[in-house]
């Protein structure tokens, strides 16, 4: 099996794009070789625990309306390539992410990631619900086949606060400056959403499939 490390956040478009692309590749070569991990990286680490107004977020980041507008009409269609509908108009606030890495983080530990992942876009992306509720969080963890209960507990307590914000500094320093970003095999680097026929390039290369040259 191949590591395959993947530092993203759940408000990232770009990285639910990327995520849609692999899982794309991966449906095609169910013979792949990945081990894949999710990792914390914030966006914003300086957002107020509360969270913000989407559009003053999104103005204030963009530097004005005109500008946001623009930058998301291409994401819209870029997710729309990827065969993903945005539901952006239901999004009324950008939430602090660190209990959503905590999710993460414990989805890990019971082999749920990529459904609390798949929960957390979904829930974001498509339904327009804040994210950095715990209800939602605990409603998210249930359909990921999680422990509502415990994670309701765990997300009251300041369980794995630290660790997060020091995976998110690890990044950080071994380079990380954007997300999302791949990590294959802990040695080869890909920023961004990548298409699907690189991935699926990249899983001819690990397989040794004839015709294919060195990963790089």
């Amino acid at each position: 099996m191949v590591r395959l490390d993947i530092f993203a956040d759940p408000i990232c478009p770009w990285c639910l794009i990327g995520k849609r692309l692999l899982d794309n590749a991966l449906a095609e070569r169910p013979d792949h070789p990945f081990t894949i991990a999710w990792h914390p990286f914030q966006l914003n680490p300086d957002m107020p625990r509360g969270g913000m107004d989407r559009r003053a977020y999104l103005e204030a980041k963009f530097g004005g309306q005109i500008e946001a507008v623009r930058v998301y009409a291409e994401i819209d269609e870029k997710a729309r390539v990827a065969g993903i509908e945005l539901n952006l108009a239901a999004i009324a606030r950008t939430p602090n992410t660190l209990d959503a890495h905590r999710l993460i983080h414990w989805a890990g530990i019971e082999h749920r990631q990529a459904a609390a992942v798949d929960g957390l876009f979904a829930a974001y992306f498509l339904e327009g619900r804040d994210i950095g509720d715990p209800d939602v969080l605990a409603d998210i963890a249930a359909g990921a086949g999680m422990d509502r209960a415990m994670v309701a507990r765990l997300l009251a307590s300041d369980a794995d606060l630290d660790e997060m914000r020091n995976r998110d500094a690890h990044a950080r320093a071994r380079g990380v400056t954007g997300v999302p970003t791949f990590i294959v095999a802990d040695r080869h680097v890909l920023v961004g959403a990548q298409p699907t026929a690189l991935w699926l390039q990249v899983i001819a290369e690990l397989a040794g499939d004839p015709d294919t040259g060195p990963l790089h």
